[in-house]
């Protein structure tokens, strides 16, 4: 991999939760961690890739990987990868859940999948009955079927109802205790981490760069269309700055998103870009612009996000010659005008070309949406700017004229122009300030708003 950054949150313990399909491991999961990540349904293969999240108990912090579920049939799609995704955060884990459901019983593919996990690591596991919702489910845990897993009798719980999910968490906490890794209390500043979200049509590669940019295999990668069904965030740390990294879904139209959990995946995508402070839009460089494409772009611009543009799959192109690279930039500019504020980074996610680029954008985007100019200052800009092109009118006979101009905030920048009462400016004018604004201050990759108010 070819990223500088490094992973944060490797030095605290953490456990995985492995199972086959429907057991409930998600829901075990959000539990846990106290927050709805992970998309819940009855459909089997719901999760694809591994999530992490914190579990935060008795003051002391753990992380928590929820692997997709496992059906042990070649015919399910991507259960090779998501087996390969499973194995590798049992051993990357410090402890194993290995998760059954108390109502449907022992399946035959659950003795296989405790070999299997006994082989891979010799790490603790905790066995546990999930839905175990009462005490008549509990009693049916005595069976000799439980006892031929070769692991004890399951620990209840019901991660639905929250039964004995606090004893559960001790017993973890006192297994883990006894590794190397031990439970601590972290001061975790995730909310002044600077949060940035890809997004993307499907297959446009978001994936691939987010392992790239992470330096880890954390997600499956796949020419399958919505592989990716869920967010998967991971925080970082490039230059003493902590950065949340969020991979989406890819968002296609309305018209073509096909049953709910792609609709639920494509919600929760578009609440990270809102949530986010920078968005790496990602574009498919092997393909024209689509209208998804545009329909993505004018997205951003309604957030009001910094924004970086990366165009995908360059190690493909036939020509990588300087003026390629310029008619390319000159082309997605002029598909999307308004965003061209944003910088334009030609990447790959399968060779990580270029990728290294992207962290100090980002650190520069971040400041940039942070700018404060003086009142003195924008007073200054705005008699120059005013006196260099006069306003121009807008709707009315009136000519405009702009008596001041201040700074109302900052993460994005909002300002706000006094215009003499009775008139109004032509929004081409609002073009022409934000240009001499960007001239003249720093508002990298960042959208600027201006708000008109008037004032006799």
């Amino acid at each position: 991999m070819s990223s500088t950054a490094k992973i944060q949150l490797d030095n605290i313990p953490s456990i995985a939760l492995v199972g086959r399909v429907n057991v409930g491991k998600s829901t075990l999961f959000n539990r846990l961690i106290d927050q709805k990540k992970a998309i819940v349904s009855p459909t089997p293969g719901t999760t694809r890739t591994t999530n992490e999240g914190l579990i935060y108990w008795r003051g002391k912090y753990v992380k928590a990987l929820d692997t997709g579920g496992l059906s042990f049939d070649e015919t399910v799609p991507l259960e090779a990868e998501i087996l390969k995704q499973s194995e590798k955060a049992m051993k990357k884990a410090d402890l194993v859940v290995f998760v059954t459901d108390a109502k449907s019983g022992v399946l035959p593919q659950e003795y296989d999948l405790a070999k299997r996990i006994r082989r891979i690591t010799s790490k603790p596991i905790i066995f546990v009955a999930n839905k175990t919702d009462n005490q008549d489910i509990e009693y049916n845990l005595n069976t000799p079927e439980w006892h031929k897993m070769g692991l004890g009798l399951p620990f209840p719980i019901s991660a639905g109802n929250g039964r004995n999910i606090g004893d559960f968490l001790d017993l973890v906490y006192k297994a883990l205790a006894k590794t190397k890794k031990r439970p601590k209390g972290l001061k975790i500043d995730e909310e002044n981490a600077i949060r940035v979200c890809f997004i993307g049509k499907p297959n446009a590669g978001k994936s691939s760069l987010f392992n790239q940019i992470i330096g880890e295999d954390a997600v499956i990668v796949s020419d399958m269309p919505h592989t990716t069904r869920e967010p998967h965030d991971t925080l970082v740390l490039y230059e003493d700055k902590l950065i949340n990294f969020v991979d989406t879904a890819g968002i296609r139209r309305k018209s073509k998103v096909y049953g709910v959990l792609e609709r639920e995946g494509i919600s929760k995508s578009l609440r990270a870009v809102q949530n986010s402070d920078i968005v790496l839009f990602v574009v498919d460089g092997k393909e024209p612009i689509s209208s998804q494409d545009k329909q993505l772009g004018g997205l951003l611009e309604q957030r009001g996000k910094s924004v970086i543009i990366l165009i995908n799959k360059w190690d493909l192109a036939v020509d990588n010659s300087d003026s390629a690279r310029n008619n390319v930039k000159k082309m997605i500019y002029d598909e999307f005008p308004h965003l061209d504020f944003a910088p334009i980074v030609l990447v790959s996610g399968l060779s990580g070309y270029c990728v290294h680029q992207v962290f100090p954008l980002i650190l520069h985007a971040w400041q940039a949406r942070h700018t404060t100019v003086p009142d003195n200052i924008m007073h200054n800009f705005i008699k120059h700017a005013t006196k260099v092109h006069f306003p121009s009118r807008g709707k009315g006979t009136r000519l405009p004229e702009i008596l001041g101009m201040r700074q109302l905030a900052v993460n994005p920048p909002v300002l706000e122009a006094v215009v003499k009462y009775r008139t109004s400016v032509h929004w081409s004018y609002l073009n022409y300030l934000e240009n001499k604004l960007r001239e003249q201050f720093d508002f990298y990759a960042t959208p600027i708003i201006i708000k008109l108010a008037k004032m006799k």
